[in-house]
């Protein structure tokens, strides 16, 4: 179990000291999606645990002297096999967001792939995919208890969603199938630097293009602020003007989490519900936010979302998961972050 002191070291960086679980003598991590957001706050993390990478690069370079590049494509079944062979673990991040021309290679087709090279392969040790909470549905469904890892698969309208379903069920199939030794980590709403201001701001969410992180239909006054250009800090309600509670979580939190469970044999068969140590609510968020920033809040009805929290008591007792960036810690960084990137 991760001790306070460790806690402390994790805070400010995307990798810190994090306890290590890891049994094995691992050698080269095989890594699809190494360029993207979480991608390279993982690369980051796994040469800070002295690990060769092998990573897929289709467009973007990935940086690191620990870092071997194979440029490629997730949609060749060839490229997919050049990266696994010789690996030990196999990370997959690849995906993509609502784009109708590209998810079903991307996530579905890319996953596919990957999944084959490493039944072929052999030698896999661990296949670890991140999902995401979009595949229980979070608040388009109604979810009277918090969201567990029972909690049926339940894609919301759109693609991503759809896609972290069938990247979910393609994996366990390979369980079954040819007994993949697999880890499911299913993140929350990922934050980052300044992200959570973007999420609080009605000039950033009044039409975002991935259902569920934006604001719906919003009234005229709201539309009037948007085109005039003045801010707002939006409050989330329910169609009788209660405020949501929503979960999400830091990606130090993620980190620690994929860390926790890299080589870990504990892991091996098992899904995690990664998020914050607790959900938060929207008109509390929202004030403390207008607190620090002076800046006045706003209702935004969402009569069409649910409130929801999920239960993280499996990762915290299997795998020593223990996240340290509650709502406050997370608007403070980001906070910070915003004023760090506006200084000359």
């Amino acid at each position: 179990m991760q001790t306070g002191s460790n806690r402390a070291n994790r805070t400010e960086s995307g990798c810190g000291e994090f306890n290590n679980l890891t049994k094995w003598n691992m050698t080269t991590i095989a890594m699809f999606g190494a360029a993207g957001k979480i991608g390279r706050q993982a690369v980051e993390l796994l040469g800070n645990r002295g690990h060769q990478v092998r990573a897929l690069v289709h467009q973007s370079p990935v940086p690191g002297d620990h870092v071997t590049c194979v440029k490629g494509s997730v949609v060749q079944a060839s490229d997919c096999a050049e990266v696994v062979r010789g690996s030990e673990i196999v990370i997959q991040l690849a995906t993509t967001k609502e784009d109708a021309d590209t998810f079903f290679d991307v996530s579905l087709r890319g996953t596919f792939n990957i999944l084959e090279a490493c039944r072929i392969a052999g030698g896999v040790r661990q296949f670890i995919l991140l999902s995401g909470d979009a595949a229980q549905g979070i608040w388009f469904y109604p979810h009277p208890r918090p969201i567990n890892e029972e909690t049926p698969l339940a894609a919301y309208p759109g693609y991503y969603a759809f896609s972290k379903v069938m990247e979910e069920t393609m994996t366990r199939q390979y369980q079954i199938q040819y007994g993949l030794r697999a880890t499911i980590l299913r993140s929350s709403w990922v934050f980052e630097g300044d992200d959570l201001l973007n999420h609080f701001s009605i000039l950033k969410n009044v039409n975002p293009a991935e259902p569920g992180h934006g604001f719906g239909e919003v009234s005229g006054e709201v539309l009037e602020l948007v085109r005039s250009g003045q801010e707002r800090i939006p409050v989330l309600v329910d169609g009788a003007g209660d405020p949501f509670t929503r979960h999400i979580v830091h990606i130090d939190d993620l980190m620690h989490a994929l860390d926790q469970v890299l080589g870990n044999e504990q892991a091996i068969g098992r899904d995690y519900n990664i998020a914050a140590a607790d959900p938060f609510q929207y008109r509390q968020a929202a004030d403390y936010i207008s607190a620090k920033l002076g800046v006045p809040t706003i209702d935004i009805p969402n009569p069409q979302y649910h409130s929801f929290s999920i239960d993280i008591s499996r990762a915290r007792q299997e795998i020593g998961y223990a996240p340290a960036n509650d709502f406050r810690r997370m608007a403070d960084r980001a906070i910070a972050a915003r004023r760090d990137s506006e200084c000359p």
